[in-house]
């Protein structure tokens, strides 16, 4: 591969049934740059956290088309693959509502040690995509940005 990036660019509407479509897309770029099974299924379940947390929390009611008016646009999420010598960028962009990335990342870092038992329910997303992704950058203010990382291991190395 050439040291230019390839992007490749899908806008989806924010729906969970969408999901799938996207994790097909990321499968079918990451195979073809030679990430292996467990990359790559890592890889879907960061993309699955950002996208559903764009679903749910973004759009809120908006997603399920409850509180649509006729002349609003489909709430809507843009992914971008960009593909790199010896990695793959995803970034998940919504335009919905933002949150406070910095105290999301204090949380997720807060939970190392604890018990399965101690967690709560919901907001391991951002924890997840830091565990199964070698950088995870987020920026929020008009929307939210998610970019994840994850860099090509060589061939023959052992994990």
């Amino acid at each position: 591969m050439n040291a230019k990036e390839e992007v490749v660019t899908m806008f989806v509407p924010a729906a969970a049934e969408y999901v799938d479509l996207v994790r097909l897309a990321l499968y079918g770029i990451a195979s073809k740059m030679g990430f292996n099974f467990e990359e790559i299924e890592d890889m879907k379940v960061a993309l699955s956290e950002a996208c559903n947390n764009a679903v749910l929390h973004a759009y809120g009611d908006l997603a399920s088309g409850e509180s649509l008016h006729v002349q609003a646009p489909e709430p809507r999420v843009e992914i971008r693959f960009i593909k790199q010598a010896e990695a793959l960028s995803i970034v998940v962009k919504d335009d919905g509502n933002s949150f406070d990335a910095a105290a999301a990342a204090r949380k997720a870092e807060s939970l190392h040690g604890k018990l399965i038992g101690e967690l709560e329910a919901g907001g391991l997303g951002l924890y997840l995509m830091q565990a199964l992704m070698d950088q995870v950058e987020v920026q929020s203010g008009a929307g939210t940005q998610v970019m994840m990382t994850k860099r090509l291991s060589k061939s023959g190395e052992l994990a």
